[in-house]
C-alpha cells in the first residue's frame, strides 16, 4: 500500500484523476491487471446494491434490538429532511440492520460501518441516474482515505473509539461524494478533513457489546454528516487543519480514551441502567 498521507495521495492524483492512483496501487499490491481490480470494485458496488435490495422489513436480529426501523424511516411521511435525505437515513439503517440480522454486507470500512457508504451513494446514484463506473470510481476514492486512516490511525473501535469506525467511513463517505460531484482532490481532502473533525473523540460503546445500540443510527449520523461536509468542500469551504494532522489527532485522541470506551461494552450508552438491563438479557458473542 503506497499511500501513508493525503499529501502523496493528492500528489499522484496531480498526474491521473485520484481514483486510477488508488487503482493502480491496488494492482501493483496485489500483483492483478487494471481490469481485474476493477472488476474486483465493481462486485463490491454491487454487493452493498444487495444490501439493501435484500433488506428484509419483517427480520430481526437475534436480540431483538434491531429490524424493521429502517422500512419505518422509508414510508415516513412529511419528514423535515425531505425526501432525498429520507432515503440516506433510511438505507443507512437498512444496511446497519441488514448486518446486525447476519446479512451479507460490505465492510466500508467495517461491519459496524457499513451503511455510510451505500446510505451516501445509492440515492445519488438513483436521483441522478450515474453510471456504475462513476460508482466505482466514487469507492476507488474512499479506499484510498481509508487506506492512509488505517495507516496513520485507525478503523478499529477497539483501538480508537467509534471515531475510527463510523468517523472513518464518514470521512470516506465524504471524499467520494466529492468525487461525484465532478470536485478536485483538495475538495475531497477537505471534505474528509471536515468530516473527521465533526466524530473526534465520539466513543464505541456497544449495549451488551453488540454492534447494535447504538451503532446501527450512528450509520446514519454518519451519512449525514458525510453530506454536509461534501457539499461544504465543494462550495470552498475548508477545515483549516490539513487532512493528515487531523487523522493523526484522531489516532492521539482514539489512544487517549479509556478502555471502557474502547468496544468493550463497559462505558458509555452501555453503562446506561438500560444498557446494563439489556446486557443481563443478552449474552455478547465472544470476541
Amino acid at each position: 500500500m503506497a499511500f501513508q498521507s493525503v499529501e502523496h495521495l493528492l500528489s499522484c492524483a496531480a498526474r491521473q484523476p485520484l481514483w486510477k492512483a488508488v487503482l493502480l496501487d491496488d494492482c501493483q499490491d496485489r500483483d492483478v491487471t487494471e481490469q481485474d481490480s476493477f472488476s474486483r470494485m465493481e462486485t463490491l458496488w454491487q454487493a452493498m446494491v444487495d444490501s439493501v435490495e435484500h433488506y428484509d422489513p419483517q427480520r430481526r436480529s437475534a436480540s431483538g434490538l434491531s429490524g424493521g426501523q429502517g422500512e419505518k424511516m422509508a414510508q415516513a411521511q412529511n419528514t423535515l429532511c425531505g425526501e432525498f435525505m429520507q432515503q440516506v437515513i433510511a438505507t443507512a439503517l437498512k444496511v446497519g440492520e441488514h448486518n446486525a440480522c447476519m446479512g451479507r454486507i460490505v465492510a466500508a470500512p467495517t461491519a459496524g460501518a457499513s451503511g455510510v457508504m451505500p446510505a451516501v451513494l445509492l440515492p445519488l446514484w438513483k436521483a441522478q441516474g450515474l453510471s456504475t463506473q462513476t460508482m466505482v470510481e466514487c469507492l476507488y476514492v474512499a479506499a484510498g482515505f481509508g487506506q492512509v486512516i488505517a495507516t496513520r490511525a485507525s478503523i478499529s473501535g477497539a483501538e480508537g473509539g467509534c471515531q475510527a469506525e463510523i468517523g472513518s467511513a464518514s470521512g470516506m463517505a465524504a471524499a467520494a461524494l466529492v468525487h461525484a460531484r465532478g470536485g478536485s482532490g483538495a475538495q475531497m481532502a477537505a471534505a474528509c478533513a471536515m468530516a473527521l473533525q465533526n466524530v473526534l473523540g465520539l466513543v464505541c460503546d456497544p449495549v451488551a457489546g453488540l454492534v447494535e445500540v447504538p451503532c446501527v443510527k450512528r450509520n446514519v449520523m454518519g451519512a449525514v454528516n458525510a453530506m454536509a461536509c461534501a457539499d461544504m468542500a465543494l462550495a470552498g469551504i475548508v477545515g483549516v487543519i490539513p487532512c493528515d494532522q487531523v487523522i493523526d489527532a484522531m489516532n492521539t485522541v482514539g489512544r487517549s480514551l479509556p478502555a471502557a470506551l474502547r468496544e468493550t461494552g463497559k462505558g458509555g450508552l452501555a453503562a446506561t441502567p438500560a444498557g446494563r438491563a439489556i446486557a443481563q438479557q443478552h449474552t455478547a458473542p465472544a470476541p
